[in-house]
């Protein structure tokens, strides 16, 4: 008589790879234009929020040279 090598659980994964089916998937639905340039809307929007959070946030990560130089005058002074 057979006897099965895996836990009867898992038994159904060595069933799986000889499962054919004869039932195929329905096609896809094609993107209506409306679709298409709401998804290209949407990106164009995105990259434009990171590209302007990166120009608005440059001033504050570039370091101010003039507020060293006035600092170094200061105390050169004393």
């Amino acid at each position: 008589m057979f006897r099965r090598r895996e836990p009867v659980p898992f038994a159904f994964l060595a069933e799986a790879d000889r499962f054919r089916s004869n039932v195929a998937p329905p096609p896809s639905e094609r993107s209506s234009a409306g679709q298409i340039a709401g998804r290209w809307l949407l990106g164009v929007t995105i990259v434009a929020a990171l590209v302007g959070s990166l120009v608005i946030g440059m001033p504050a990560l570039s370091l101010d040279h003039s507020v060293q130089s006035q600092q170094s005058q200061a105390s050169q002074g004393r």
